[in-house]
């Protein structure tokens, strides 16, 4: 029987971790603020929003919350993010996305100073991660990295294959996975005999953004299959990329959906918040 990898529980793991560095800070009069910015009233981004704001609480980290009206013009949103990048006392900005219609997603993150974009979407943080160097990193890759290390899976010389290449997830977990010395695989939409491609991995990421595409016919027996994808299915239960059900018997370990790689995306923002204060105090 495949290991399911506990998300709730791992997260829960990093957050206690950091309420405890958090306070070790404060002890020190260290306070850290991270600025949430939401543009209208996008139900999931709504219960995202709340749900970053809870572990702020849990943590210690002060929050800012800028909740915008959907009317909110690109000049406005830009005047914010100039104004936080210039005040001392907030370390991170995150913009949570999607963003209305009309208003340029890629002007809007560009303009979050890299050492307060928490997101890891900036381009200066992308092109240091791929490069080696320090920066803030997507949390979601980090997060998988996280789930992998902390349940004894070594990355160092496996097969790795990553179902995906979007800029937010796909592509940084191919260099994140290369960065732990994994032998890394970049799949995608255009790729010919993609399970001839995704059966030659020990470790697999689904990062698709298609419903139970994987299915046990894309899995080799005994590999680690990891589930970033999250929908509603006909019956408006979660469900992720990975056919769970015919896939986790064949697995080594799985992710389940909910509750596998979700929590982690919170937890690994609140590790970039914590890490903030030293990128920016060199």
């Amino acid at each position: 029987m495949a290991q399911i990898i506990d998300g709730k529980a791992i997260s829960a793991q990093i957050k206690d971790e950091l309420k405890e560095e958090v306070s070790g800070m404060r002890e020190r009069g260290i306070e850290l603020c991270l600025a949430v910015i939401q543009v209208g009233a996008d139900p999931a981004s709504s219960v995202y929003v709340r749900n970053k704001k809870k572990a702020c609480e849990y943590i210690g980290i002060k929050s800012l919350s800028y909740e915008l009206p959907e009317e909110t013009t690109q000049e406005e949103l830009l005047g914010i993010i100039r104004e936080l990048n210039g005040r001392k006392d907030v370390n991170g900005i995150l913009v949570q996305l999607p963003l209305p219609k009309g208003l340029n997603e890629e002007v809007i993150l560009d303009a979050i100073d890299p050492l307060k974009d928490v997101d890891g979407f900036h381009p200066v943080n992308v092109g240091n991660l791929s490069i080696g160097r320090p920066g803030f990193v997507s949390c979601t890759p980090a997060g998988v990295i996280q789930l992998l290390k902390r349940s004894g899976i070594e990355i160092a010389g496996k097969e790795c294959v990553v179902v995906g290449r979007s800029n937010i997830v796909g592509k940084p977990m191919s260099m994140l996975l290369l960065r732990e010395n994994g032998t890394v695989t970049t799949a995608h939409s255009r790729t010919k005999n993609l399970q001839e491609v995704t059966k030659r991995a020990d470790i697999l990421v689904a990062a698709v953004g298609k419903p139970r595409m994987i299915t046990a016919d894309y899995v080799k027996e005994g590999a680690v299959v990891i589930d970033v994808g999250i929908h509603r299915n006909a019956e408006n239960k979660l469900c992720g990329d990975v056919d769970f059900e015919s896939v986790a018997p064949k697995c080594s370990a799985i992710t389940p959906v909910p509750g596998g790689v979700g929590p982690m995306t919170i937890a690994m923002l609140m590790k970039n918040c914590v890490e903030s204060y030293s990128l920016q105090n060199k």
